[in-house]
């Protein structure tokens, strides 16, 4: 039996396939072990990022991707903090700028937004399930147009986030599909529009719990039809929101493909650990002063995934 077909016999684990390979090839390889779910009209979440900013993934790659996946679309939406991505208008000609014009973007809260509930979320702080004091979410408000599509690709440049110590396929959809108008400050639970505002002050465990409960509240809405990827390259320590984001340190790892959002990020958190200590020393100093690791945690006590993965190198099969 071949080392694929070894790692798929442990039922009790989530599967995450990996490639070293970050080209068209290698991720077109990675989805296909993981498409089985995506019919119908087809959203690719993914950051479009500030104008040139310095550590975007490479275009070529999401272009070849997204042309072998019929009648799909990259939706993005509209961001909460002032800057050319606060408004339809101007944030369209930022993706332009960036590259993304190749195909269809669809700003999907270009026309306001409408609320989806975070599945039984009254019934688990009834119980007091593992939650920190705070707010928390029994609902979301996220782009209008998100009910426009019936499989979501999430599309994740894994990375560093100055709230939320690593910015995964978790923070993809758990902040970036809020609308910029409310359920941004649902999720972050303060407005920067605001004078003033320190956003450090709203770091920790409370924010990361909201953008758990933001991202079930996508996944639930798309039930089963909704898988993920992770490209490891060009890893910050800053977002891509960041326009002049520091340069990688660590070196380029790979291509992570699941339709488990808790064992993808998990995988990509431990593949990161495991770079030379001159490499990873600042991406962990990050994650950890911003509590980073509680999304995996929270993720798991929301029955979002499993931390137990089997990682699966698409390279066994060769």
């Amino acid at each position: 039996m071949d080392k694929i077909s070894d790692a798929l016999q442990d039922g009790s684990k989530s599967n995450v396939f990996f490639t070293k390979d970050i080209s068209v090839k290698g991720l077109l390889k990675i989805y296909s072990q993981i498409n089985r779910g995506m019919t119908g009209r087809v959203g690719i979440k993914l950051h479009t990022g500030e104008p040139h900013g310095p550590n975007l993934l490479p275009i070529a790659l999401i272009k070849g991707l997204q042309a072998e996946i019929p009648d799909s679309t990259i939706v993005e939406c509209n961001v909460l903090y002032p800057g050319p991505r606060h408004e339809t208008a101007s944030h369209r000609e930022v993706i332009k700028t960036n590259g993304f014009d190749f195909c269809p973007v669809d700003i999907i809260d270009e026309e306001g937004d409408v609320s989806l509930p975070v599945p039984g979320m009254k019934e688990f702080l009834a119980k007091g399930q593992g939650c920190v004091p705070g707010d928390h979410l029994m609902e979301v408000a996220v782009g209008s147009h998100l009910l426009r599509y019936d499989s979501l690709l999430v599309y994740t440049h894994f990375k560093g986030h100055a709230m939320g110590g690593f910015g995964g396929s978790l923070k993809n959809i758990g902040i970036g599909i809020a609308s910029g108008r409310v359920g941004k400050k649902q999720v972050h639970g303060f407005d920067f529009s605001q004078p003033d505002v320190n956003f450090m002050d709203y770091i920790g465990p409370a924010f990361l719990e909201r953008m758990a409960e933001s991202g079930k509240a996508t996944i639930g809405h798309f039930k089963g039809h909704v898988t993920y990827i992770n490209v490891l390259k060009n890893i910050s320590i800053d977002c891509d929101c960041d326009g002049n984001g520091a340069p990688p340190k660590c070196e380029d790892i790979g291509i992570l493909g699941s339709t488990d959002i808790v064992a993808i990020d998990k995988a990509s958190l431990d593949l990161v650990y495991k770079l030379p200590a001159e490499q990873n020393r600042d991406i962990i100093e990050r994650i950890e002063s911003r509590s980073g690791r509680h999304q995996i945690e929270y993720m798991k006590i929301l029955g979002m995934g499993n931390t137990d993965y089997n990682l699966i190198h698409s390279e066994d099969n060769i």
